[in-house]
């Protein structure tokens, strides 16, 4: 596997489209789930190989989709968990540490467990980071960093200055859920949806986004070093 750059991207997905692809083939919902595991996979160890990624974070299910229909829900959670065992071995053999943003007291407590003994055994890994988020939501991952400190919210009449904001910054960011990651650089959405929907709000905000058409499962690695060349040439100003 490739040395990273220390410096190297954080880059993350919202794999949209899995259901509108199975849709179109006249299939249940999950079978779209099932190919876009698949692609995942290869997109992963594109990643991996790729010298200019250090981390890839991808959206695998938000707080907003306990709204779905619950044989969806609990399929998806079954692919997850099938995802994560099968990927055991790959992890160690590639270095990758595995590690996971959101809540886990909703989840089944199998798939659970199993994130957290991954996570575990692969946290000395320092070479590539495979950024799961499963049942996360940014407003929540916020809230939760939130009610972790009661030292944020300034005193009655204090003037807010530029220096005070950088101690709230301080205060908060540590308490996330994992701080000791890169602010995301790049941002994919696929299947044409063109909003942020509370996406790591707190880590993107300096981002650059691209939309792509294409429905997760038809996205290939050619679509995504189409998207990282593209981004290596762009000049970041960060509002300077």
């Amino acid at each position: 596997m490739p040395t990273k750059d220390p410096n190297a991207l954080h880059i993350a997905m919202i794999p949209d489209g899995n259901r509108r692809w199975a849709k179109a083939r006249a299939w249940h919902p999950w079978q779209g789930h099932e190919k876009a595991v698949e692609n995942f996979r290869t997109i992963t160890d594109w990643c991996q190989a790729d010298p200019r990624i250090g981390v890839l974070t991808v959206w695998c299910f938000s707080t907003e989709n306990w709204k779905r229909d619950p044989q969806e829900v609990n399929k998806l959670m079954t692919l997850l968990e099938q995802y994560i065992e099968k990927e055991r071995p790959n992890l160690q053999k590639k270095k990758t540490r595995l590690v996971h943003s959101g809540r886990t007291d909703r989840i089944p407590p199998s798939l659970a467990t199993l994130i957290g003994e991954v996570c575990a055994e692969t946290s000395h890994f320092t070479g590539f980071t495979l950024h799961l988020a499963v049942d996360y939501g940014g407003k929540d991952e916020i809230l939760r960093a939130l009610r972790k400190s009661t030292a944020i919210a300034p005193r009655e009449n204090e003037p807010t200055s530029n220096e005070q904001r950088a101690t709230e910054s301080d205060l908060i960011h540590p308490l996330l859920d994992h701080p000791e990651l890169p602010d995301i650089d790049l941002i994919i959405r696929t299947s044409g949806e063109r909003r942020t929907s509370n996406f790591f709000l707190w880590q993107s905000t300096y981002a650059e986004w691209v939309f792509v058409d294409k429905l997760f499962p038809d996205f290939t690695t050619n679509d995504l070093k189409e998207v990282v060349d593209g981004f290596a040439k762009r000049s970041r100003r960060f509002g300077g």
